[in-house]
């Protein structure tokens, strides 16, 4: 069966191309909701902007007295942990930074979780689809 150049272009989330022709797991309401939740992630991912790794926390010269407050922002990169002071007035544009990592991180996430879940319900429908239809 030839498919069509629109078939190509528009394989569903989750199946190469050269896959793209009907079989069970065009049909399965799981594997659908999975794929369109993994392609809003991604969709998502797309629009974040600049980020920033790590923690904001308040710190202080004298812990005892509270005296002496700034800021500082640690990060763990290439498996080195890293801590920088951060002004005052420098705050109000590190924390979306910090914000955007943070949503970053929570979206590769579930990103992966959907591509799992994805990969092996193709799999456990390729197994239990019958002969004939492989």
């Amino acid at each position: 069966m030839a498919m069509n150049r629109k078939s190509r272009l528009f394989a569903p989330a989750g199946l190469p191309r050269f896959c793209a022709k009907a079989s069970p797991e065009m049909d399965d309401p799981q594997l659908i909701k999975w794929q369109a939740q993994l392609h809003e992630a991604k969709a998502e991912l797309a629009q974040l902007g600049p980020m920033r790794p790590g923690s904001l926390s308040q710190q202080y010269r004298d812990p005892v007295t509270k005296a002496g407050a700034f800021w500082q922002l640690s990060y763990t990169h290439n498996m080195r942990s890293r801590s920088r002071h951060v002004r005052t007035d420098e705050l109000a544009l590190i924390r979306p930074l910090v914000a955007n990592f943070k949503r970053f991180r929570l979206l590769v996430d579930r990103c992966v979780d959907l591509s799992v879940k994805i990969a092996d319900r193709q799999t456990e429908l390729r197994r239990t689809a019958p002969a004939n239809e492989a």
